[in-house]
């Protein structure tokens, strides 16, 4: 049987014990977690880690939630982006699912919430992925039927 692969999860916010915290909490339940405090911090973790599924903070110093989640939209568009809005950011929350959030969550927020969403958003790639693979080996499978047919119809 074919081995699942495990998802790795990266949590952006520039509240240290929230990232510690639910870094741990994860961790424990058995998911990789990967933490960055920053928007640039994340572009970086990104250009080296296979991160599937990012949990943003709308509301950070610098670059914002809805910049990083763009930046990350437009290099990595197979990374799944689930937004996470304090109180009063809800019109943010709107903002990201229109800039290609897959979802957001609200804080507070409950760990098991957080891997309900988060889980969702990794199928939602893998089906995305089985799509791109399919679409890959059929491009594949058309030119060397082509191929044949070149070579064949000039016996």
């Amino acid at each position: 049987m074919e081995q699942m692969e495990q998802m790795k999860l990266m949590l952006v916010d520039d509240e240290e014990r929230f990232l510690s915290t639910t870094q741990k909490l994860l961790s424990r339940k058995g998911y990789d977690v990967l933490t960055a405090s920053s928007g640039a911090e994340a572009l970086d973790i990104l250009r080296t880690h296979n991160v599937h599924v990012v949990i943003l903070d709308v509301k950070m110093p610098g670059m914002d939630g809805i910049e990083t989640l763009k930046a990350i939209k437009r290099t990595y568009p197979l990374v799944e982006v689930i937004m996470l809005t304090g109180h009063g950011t809800i019109d943010s929350a709107v903002e990201g699912l229109k800039s290609g959030a897959t979802d957001y969550l609200t804080k507070p927020t409950d760990v098991q919430d957080l891997i309900e969403k988060a889980e969702e958003a990794f199928s939602k790639r893998q089906v995305m992925e089985d799509k791109i693979r399919v679409a890959h080996s059929r491009a594949i499978g058309k030119s060397a039927r082509e191929i044949l047919r070149e070579t064949g119809g000039k016996e």
